[in-house]
């Protein structure tokens, strides 16, 4: 993700994400830490053939652990092995950053988003009570735990019609 896609980013993230949209201060902050030689962040978009932004997803990591910011997908791609893709990408980033363990926070109510993940091997670990304002919607913690020796914490997955951009 550059700066660029910060605008068609927001678009999405309203339209998914309407209670609780992130802002673009948010986007720009997280930005600001994935370049550079520190870089603690990973954010990549998902573009359709004729250059629409139809997903992205976010990574920060710190010392042995990776945090999963955000996977979002258009509805019309919901489905499709979009995020899927994503979470590779961002697993391949934890895996580069030498994460161990990445976690994440799922709306309870996100019954899809928790089946992927579980595909995955991320496994619920507890809850956060009304972590998603203002709607006081519950979060599903989830995490996943690699061994150090183990390898790339990604797993394959496809879609087609789209490309993968950092």
């Amino acid at each position: 993700m550059r700066w660029w896609d910060i605008d068609p980013v927001l678009e999405l993230e309203k339209v998914l994400f309407p209670e609780d949209a992130w802002s673009r201060g948010m986007f720009w902050s997280e930005l600001a830490h994935a370049r550079g030689s520190g870089a603690t962040r990973r954010y990549v978009v998902a573009e359709s053939a004729d250059g629409r932004i139809v997903g992205y997803g976010g990574l920060a990591a710190s010392g042995d652990l990776g945090d999963i910011q955000t996977i979002a997908v258009a509805g019309a791609l919901q489905g499709t092995g979009l995020g899927a893709r994503l979470l590779t990408e961002l697993l391949r980033a934890a895996t580069a950053f030498e994460c161990h363990e990445v976690m994440l926070e799922c709306r309870v109510d996100n019954i899809r988003a928790q089946k992927l993940y579980e595909r995955f091997g991320f496994a619920p670990i507890g809850f956060r009570r009304g972590y998603y304002q203002p709607g006081n919607v519950d979060a599903l913690v989830m995490r996943l735990t690699t061994a150090p020796d183990s390898g790339s914490a990604a797993d394959s997955a496809s879609a087609q019609g789209t490309e993968i951009n950092g």
